[in-house]
């Protein structure tokens, strides 16, 4: 009975460690894994260069404001 009991234990490790990823499947996995992460850090650079042109925006919008601002207080002091 021991051997049988034995018998089945070592056949259901060889079992479990047969139904394992094959070298392939570990292989397309990292591929994957591969793109998911250079998509990841494209999608990063696209965001930070579209916060960064968001943001040279705004600085032109408020020189443009700061321009129109000094005008108009200019045009007020001549009006006195």
């Amino acid at each position: 009975m021991k051997k049988l009991f034995a018998m089945f234990v070592v056949a259901g490790m060889v079992a479990f460690v047969a139904c394992g990823p094959s070298a392939e499947e570990k292989a397309e996995k990292a591929r994957q894994d591969s793109i998911a992460q250079a998509d990841s850090l494209a999608n990063v650079a696209a965001e930070q260069t579209r916060l960064a042109d968001s943001t040279a925006q705004a600085a032109v919008v408020a020189d443009s404001l700061a321009k129109a601002d000094s005008i108009a207080k200019g045009l007020i002091k001549v009006k006195k």
